[in-house]
């Protein structure tokens, strides 16, 4: 009698056909093809689990949200721009992103990029804030053309805080300097509104026919009416509308018209005659993103910063939108005043970096000397 599989043939064979052996036979051969069974299972498990690995390491790296690093006080403009983008993108893509923000004074977050700090885009104060990442490798030459307006979407300008009434009568320029006259201001050092203060004023000299030696006596004055040098803008309005520090708050366009609607009326805004052209800087940061498999995500983004929707909203947060149409329609928020630009003072921004705010430069030999 045979059986036709080997191992009960085996028993067949040599022990005979006893009904004891064949059951513990049985038992072995049940065992052996459970354990056959079992061992093929794990092998596909392991190799799924394997594969599921893999898939999950490629996916780590693809985010479903953008950083933006963007400059101190952007936040409720990018907090309202960010709800608008993502329901967009979803619509268009069926995507669901998520979008972060990182704020603080535009140099130091520059710096913190430069260090580390895994920004998507960058949205900055200064041309040299985000130039500063292309001469690191994380951005190519000519990033500045790889969006409209030389990838400026709004620009600005620095204007005057004062307390209700205006007790100093400070209109312009050289009222900053005079007698009991309290300024507050960010350290150039590490603030965009920092930078753009010193160079708003230097210029102030050097547009009504000033010369350098002119314009330097009277920036080294003003920083000697200037009470405290904070790191970024938004702290600067805290230190002047909160804690009521000061006489006069040196501040974006924006920021001043923001701290005069928080401030119950105890605020006014003064438009000088004359200031600096401010144009923020944006850009996707080109190794990051491709780490991170952002760049199609941040493009949009940025993209979506020149749409007719997000250039009403950068209106109504007190920015100069670059549409000429949407800005002449809210022309009544931004009065007309004269702008120079940067290369009044220097040929360009990374020369005005170098000569006025680099180590040993302009800046800190007067704040050296105050």
């Amino acid at each position: 009698m045979g059986t036709n599989h080997p191992i009960l043939d085996l028993h067949y064979g040599i022990w005979g056909a006893s009904p004891l052996l064949w059951h513990s036979v049985a038992v072995v051969f049940r065992r052996t093809m459970k354990t056959r069974w079992l061992n093929t299972f794990a092998v596909v498990a392991a190799t799924l689990a394997a594969a599921l690995v893999v898939v999950g390491n490629t996916d780590r790296h693809r985010s479903a949200g953008l950083l933006n690093v963007s400059y101190d006080p952007t936040r409720e403009l990018f907090a309202d721009l960010n709800k608008q983008f993502a329901v967009k993108y979803a619509n268009e893509t069926g995507r669901q992103l998520v979008i972060q923000q990182s704020h603080g004074g535009s140099g130091r977050q520059a710096r913190a990029v430069i260090d580390g700090l895994e920004a998507d885009v960058v949205t900055l104060a200064l041309f040299s804030d985000v130039d500063a990442l292309r001469k690191q490798g994380l951005i190519p030459d000519g990033w500045a053309q790889r969006l409209p307006h030389n990838s400026a979407p709004w620009t600005s300008t620095v204007v005057f805080v004062v307390r209700k009434g205006n007790p100093f009568h400070i209109r312009d320029w050289p009222d900053l300097i005079a007698p009991r006259v309290e300024v507050i201001t960010p350290n150039p050092k590490t603030s965009g509104n920092g930078k753009l203060s010193l160079l708003s004023a230097w210029g102030s000299v050097i547009y009504r026919g000033g010369d350098e030696t002119q314009a330097r006596e009277f920036v080294r004055k003003l920083y000697q009416h200037v009470l405290v040098l904070d790191a970024g803008a938004r702290t600067s309005a805290s230190t002047f509308a909160d804690e009521k520090q000061g006489d006069v708050h040196l501040t974006w366009e924006n920021e001043a018209l923001r701290e005069v609607a928080d401030s119950g009326g105890e605020l006014e805004v003064v438009y000088p005659p004359v200031s600096i052209l401010a144009e923020p800087r944006v850009a996707w940061v080109d190794k990051n993103t491709a780490h991170r498999q952002t760049t199609d995500d941040a493009k949009a983004y940025l993209q979506f910063l020149y749409t007719d929707q997000a250039q009403e909203t950068i209106a109504k947060y007190g920015y100069r939108p670059i549409n000429p149409a949407i800005l002449k329609k809210h022309a009544g928020q931004f009065p007309k005043i004269d702008l120079f630009p940067v290369t009044l003072l220097a040929k360009d921004w990374d020369d005005a970096q170098q000569e006025f705010f680099a180590d040993n430069g302009v800046f800190d030999i007067i704040y050296k000397t105050k």
